[in-house]
């Protein structure tokens, strides 16, 4: 048997809903996907307070958190080749741990992605405005919505189509950028000369604000890789699903050593990191300014815009298989579960609508409402990546007595990396209580996480005592 692939999953091990929806991704979609789904706003626009916090040591880390993320999206990559499912991670923890576990990943995870899609469609707007003053960003915003919602609720090859096209924008501009900044580093490119290490070692040293420096940016960085489960969600309706996650999963490391690392690495080498451009107006602007390349800021609008527009079609994608999913396994309100040509069309529109109102919040209730909103979602990713890890310690062991021939996938130096990784999430957390800063998302997303643990379990409850005992 190939490494890719896998006997097709059992009845019982996957969701009635998967069946009903179509297989329209073809594997050209999914490799972009996965390709350009580590290229976020995060990273464009994110990076720069991260980069104030820890000067050139912010190459470490992201190199720290990225090593995380890539143990997780391994673990991922083992349970979802073994098993696709388009609820991904939920259905793997419902499965592992039980329906409680499955209902509080997977409903965390599509508030987290609907307040995402508004936040997305708030920052869009604001870069259209300023090419159009005078007109309003709620009126950018809900045209966004409605045309993404329009892709969404037609066949799933048109959401694959507009993701295709987004993330070869965003590979090309990210590619070309790196480029650049290599030829500049390297005294190659005309006009410029070769900076050495002056801007690494120089101005307060490579961990100018020490350790604590250090933490905030971890802290930053951590978060700005959020969105790369999407593709093991999309991985479902795709035409081999098992060999298209594992591609996916095979090839995050040098995705995220890339794209991630290589352009902070780039940027902290050719601009001193206390330049306020930096936080200002983004660290890529910030270097193409420095390396005087004409029209940076124009540049570098439009590729945060497009980045932004992927992730707005992503995330009303992500949330609407993931209500779909959950509601087939009795874990919501069954209106959403209802899918027609394929498509999870109720569960779409109701995501849509959620995130829309989110953006109404930012204007109705800047100050109170939409704040605590924020919060609410500043952890969910690090909730998520606990259950993605424990539901892998145990269904690792489970496939390998009764289907060894579905680890296709494996992860690595098992189960001591999934270990490490667990014990790096608690200290993640640790670091979090110690900042001002994400103390209060912490709290916050601990407690809607309580929430849903507690409905979870009455809810599991209630059906454990409405399914007759088997003899």
């Amino acid at each position: 048997m190939s490494r890719t692939s896998a006997p097709p999953p059992t009845e019982a091990a996957a969701p009635a809903a998967d069946s009903a929806l179509t297989h329209g991704l073809k594997q050209r979609h999914l490799s972009m996907i996965a390709l350009g789904g580590v290229i976020g706003a995060g990273l464009f626009v994110g990076s720069g307070a991260g980069i104030a916090a820890a000067g050139p040591s912010i190459v470490v880390a992201y190199a720290v958190s990225g090593l995380l993320v890539m143990f997780v999206m391994r673990m991922l990559g083992e349970m979802s080749a073994a098993n696709p499912a388009s609820g991904s991670f939920s259905v793997h923890a419902e499965r592992a741990i039980g329906p409680w576990a499955g209902f509080t990943a997977g409903w965390a995870f599509w508030v987290l992605l609907c307040v995402a899609v508004g936040l997305e469609g708030i920052g869009a707007a604001q870069i259209v405005t300023g090419w159009l003053p005078g007109t309003p960003e709620w009126a950018w915003v809900a045209l966004f919505m409605v045309i993404f919602l329009g892709t969404n609720l037609a066949a799933v090859k048109n959401f694959g189509e507009f993701e295709f096209w987004f993330a070869a924008l965003k590979v090309v501009a990210i590619t070309l950028f790196l480029v650049l900044g290599v030829l500049a580093i390297l005294g190659v490119l005309p006009g410029t000369d070769s900076p050495g290490t002056s801007n690494l070692t120089g101005d307060g040293g490579f961990m100018p604000n020490g350790s604590e420096g250090l933490i905030i940016g971890l802290l930053a960085s951590v978060f700005a890789y959020g969105g790369l489960e999407t593709v093991t969600i999309a991985a479902a309706e795709s035409e081999n699903p098992v060999q298209g996650v594992a591609k996916a999963v095979r090839t995050a490391m040098w995705r995220i050593a890339v794209f991630y690392i290589g352009s902070m690495a780039v940027i902290v080498t050719l601009v001193p990191w206390d330049d306020p451009k930096v936080t200002e107006v983004g660290p890529f602007y910030a270097m193409l300014d420095h390396l005087g390349i004409g029209g940076a800021a124009e540049i570098m609008n439009v590729v945060i815009l497009v980045a932004l527009l992927s992730a707005m079609n992503a995330n009303i994608y992500g949330s609407s298989r993931m209500a779909c999913s959950l509601v087939a396994r009795g874990q919501g309100p069954k209106v959403l579960g209802k899918i027609s040509s394929g498509v999870p069309r109720n569960a779409v529109l109701v995501s849509s609508v959620f995130g829309f109102l989110c953006v109404l919040l930012s204007y109705w209730r800047p100050d109170d409402v939409f704040p605590w909103l924020l919060n609410m979602i500043g952890a969910v990713i690090l909730v998520v990546w606990i259950f993605i890890a424990v539901s892998q310690l145990i269904l690792r062991r489970r496939t390998e007595r009764e289907a060894p021939d579905r680890l296709v996938v494996r992860m690595w130096l098992f189960p001591t990396l999934t270990i490490v990784a667990l014990a790096a999430m608690a200290g993640i957390f640790v670091l979090m209580l110690r900042q001002p800063d994400t103390r209060d998302q912490l709290l916050a997303t601990g407690a809607l996480t309580a929430v849903l643990i507690v409905t979870g379990l009455i809810r599991q409850k209630r059906a454990e005592r409405r399914t007759p005992a088997v003899d």
